[in-house]
């Protein structure tokens, strides 16, 4: 069995930007590419997908006419070589609905839901990526033992490049107790 059997050839060698915005958004549906390289993603399961819809409603909500908040779409983290991320959820520029490839300064926000197999990635990798791009803020999703999903929030500081701890939010956590007198 020839490796063109296992995967087309085009997976085995750098594209470039020209190349890529050349394919249907079908035929980039499921994939990112890295360092000029593809890389397959499997489809995202419904434990996946769905705190990625649910919080890319969310936001869309909250963020009034200047944002959109939306799943599923490309971010061209940079030209050369190719690296184009997607992102599980994208709060981006309102003015820039139509503008591709999407690129960091139309970007506020990207978030990655943690599934099994994904956490090196997304805790390490894309955090590093979207930070080197510039994207302001990085929400990491996971799901916690409890079940109730735990958002890990960081900020960029601008003069490292780097994201720095934001906050950890709960979703749906019960308010606090009134304080008990010792």
């Amino acid at each position: 069995m020839t490796a063109e059997m296992v995967a087309p050839a085009w997976m085995h060698e750098q594209i470039t930007a020209e190349e890529y915005d050349s394919w249907s958004e079908e035929q980039c549906t499921g994939i990112e590419v890295v360092d000029g390289m593809v890389v397959v993603s499997p489809s995202a399961s419904k434990r996946h997908s769905r705190p990625a819809r649910i919080l890319a409603n969310a936001l869309d909500a909250a963020a009034g006419p200047e944002w959109n908040a939306d799943t599923d779409f490309d971010v061209r983290l940079q030209d050369v070589p190719l690296t184009n991320r997607r992102p599980d959820v994208v709060v981006y520029r309102a003015d820039t609905i139509d503008v591709t490839p999407t690129r960091p300064e139309h970007v506020l926000l990207v978030a990655e839901v943690v599934s099994p197999g994904s956490e090196t990635t997304d805790r390490i990798v894309k955090v590093d990526q979207y930070a080197k791009a510039g994207i302001g803020f990085y929400w990491r999703i996971e799901q916690a033992a409890t079940g109730v999903p735990l958002v890990y929030t960081y900020i960029l500081d601008p003069a490292t490049r780097t994201y720095r701890d934001a906050a950890l939010l709960t979703p749906h956590a019960p308010p606090a107790g009134p304080a008990v007198p010792g």
